[in-house]
């Protein structure tokens, strides 16, 4: 199993993963256009897509989806919420699921999971090829014992680090939204997500990527850092999914 970012941040997220011949996108915030000349960045055309899977209706993760999914005759995931809010064209395979139940497409098993953010009904998703598991987590406001329970398995993980709370504090961020950004159903900061990775431990992982990084709110370096300190790891070991380039592939292989 490999995996890799388009982009990940509040411009837009989409990410990939793949299982020999099975590709499956994971959400699309940016326009088809621009998500094709990414996809092909990774040498893959739309049309390679097994699926899209979406974890929820906020623009910067569906923007993109309708048309791309149109335009190539893709199937879609989502949960029944994120269909209702969602605006999905009436002519795109739309597949609900319920957010707690794995479902397989073609050579990955994926297994949902709720999480807290300010969407109708948000999930996360973990990815199993039968040997190895990557695990994703962003847009969620706080760690429950589910989500550990979910992660805790996983041989990669891809985590939002939105925010460093003491930069969203003096940031230019109007008060209404600092208070959405940090509350309980808003982004996972730099120290939430640390405490989770210290909870988890690195025994397991051969990759950890850092997804979700808030540009007015944060900085590679403070994000790297965190969760270098948590994993007692070097920090350059640590992987950033940026906004423009993305992430090239990472492979999941025997160590």
């Amino acid at each position: 199993m490999r995996f890799a970012y388009l982009g990940s941040g509040s411009r837009g997220n989409a990410a990939v993963i793949s299982a020999g011949a099975t590709h499956v996108l994971l959400d699309c915030g940016f326009p088809a256009s621009e998500a094709e000349r990414r996809l092909q960045r990774l040498g893959l055309e739309a049309a390679d897509l097994a699926a899209v899977l979406v974890t929820h209706e906020h623009g910067d993760h569906i923007g993109g989806v309708s048309a791309l999914a149109r335009r190539h005759g893709l199937a879609v995931y989502m949960t029944l919420g994120t269909r209702a809010a969602g605006k999905m064209h009436p002519a795109v395979d739309v597949r609900v699921i319920d957010g707690h139940s794995p479902l397989t497409i073609d050579a990955l098993e994926v297994l949902p999971y709720p999480v807290p953010h300010d969407a109708r009904q948000p999930c996360q998703f973990v990815f199993h090829d039968g040997q190895w598991r990557l695990g994703v987590l962003s847009d969620a406001g706080c760690i429950t014992p589910h989500i550990r329970d979910m992660l805790a398995p996983c041989d990669a993980l891809a985590i939002e680090f939105n925010h460093d709370v003491d930069m969203l504090a003096r940031g230019p961020y109007p008060p209404s939204l600092k208070t959405r950004v940090g509350g309980r159903l808003g982004h996972l900061s730099n120290c939430q997500s640390a405490a989770l990775l210290a909870d988890i431990g690195a025994e397991r992982l051969q990759h950890l990527v850092l997804a979700h990084l808030s540009e007015q709110n944060n900085s590679p370096a403070l994000a790297q850092q965190a969760a270098a300190t948590a994993l007692a790891v070097d920090p350059d070991w640590v992987q950033l999914a940026d906004q423009a380039d993305g992430l090239d592939w990472r492979q999941l292989a025997m160590r």
